[in-house]
């Protein structure tokens, strides 16, 4: 089985590739293993080496760091909402989870947005944070 620290790990790198449009293979060629390996990545079947990981972390454009965060009970930065354990999954008090970021349509809202200029973006983000505003 897993260690959950792997599969937080793998789901991590899936979600930036997601993110960034990438394939599989694009992430295997940047480097040097094979695709299957980087399933193995994802899915937290097989562990990422150190070495591997900075290597990752260069083909996503993103510090190291990234994979871990949201990893033990850290707070998110945007509304300092606590994230928790449920089982191997990190919620926080709203049940929004890290899987949340496998929906296919979730992913592609994220590339969209990281794709605006910083101005356009942030009153995209005021309007998500107002539309949910619980009265």
């Amino acid at each position: 089985m897993p260690h959950p620290v792997d599969v937080h790990v793998g789901k991590r790198i899936r979600t930036r590739r997601w993110m960034l449009g990438q394939t599989q293979q694009q992430i295997a060629d940047a480097v040097g293993v094979k695709f299957q390996q980087v399933q193995k990545y994802e899915t937290g079947a097989n562990r990422v080496s150190a070495s591997r990981l900075f290597e990752i972390s260069k083909a996503l454009n993103i510090p190291v760091s990234f994979f871990f965060e949201e990893l033990d009970n850290d707070e998110t930065d945007s509304n300092n909402a606590t994230m928790v354990s449920v089982g191997s999954t990190l919620v926080d008090e709203d049940g929004i989870g890290i899987e949340q970021f496998s929906d296919k349509e979730a992913l592609a809202f994220l590339r969209h947005y990281y794709r605006l200029d910083e101005e356009p973006r942030r009153r995209l983000f005021e309007l998500a944070r107002s539309l949910t505003k619980v009265a």
